[in-house]
């Protein structure tokens, strides 16, 4: 199980600055290796008060900070895929006109 949940976590880890369940996929881990090691369980234990309180702090801003943080994670993610598509290239399933030329990855 240990392998397991460690694959699943460092799966869910390369998942997270992509769009989609990258963190839920982490804890999934973390519950699969708290099953079997004690300190997971105590990392999953903190992640979960952390990210708790993280919502619970989110939730009382007023919305102007939830839209900044929101466009904040937006261009962390816009970021991300403009570096990676920088070095590998932009894939063939991606439509042309969807990168802009100032980008210079056509």
């Amino acid at each position: 199980m240990g392998l397991i949940g460690g694959a699943i976590v460092v799966g869910g880890l390369a998942l997270v600055p992509l769009p989609g369940p990258g963190w839920v996929i982490v804890f999934v881990g973390l519950a699969v290796l708290a099953t079997e090691f004690t300190w997971a369980a105590r990392l999953e234990q903190f992640a979960r008060k952390q990210v708790s309180a993280w919502t619970k702090w989110l939730l009382a801003q007023p919305i102007y900070i939830r839209a900044l943080v929101g466009l904040a994670t937006f261009l962390l993610v816009v970021g991300f895929f403009w570096i990676v598509f920088l070095i590998i290239g932009v894939p063939g399933w991606i439509p042309e006109n969807w990168v802009p030329s100032w980008t210079g990855l056509k």
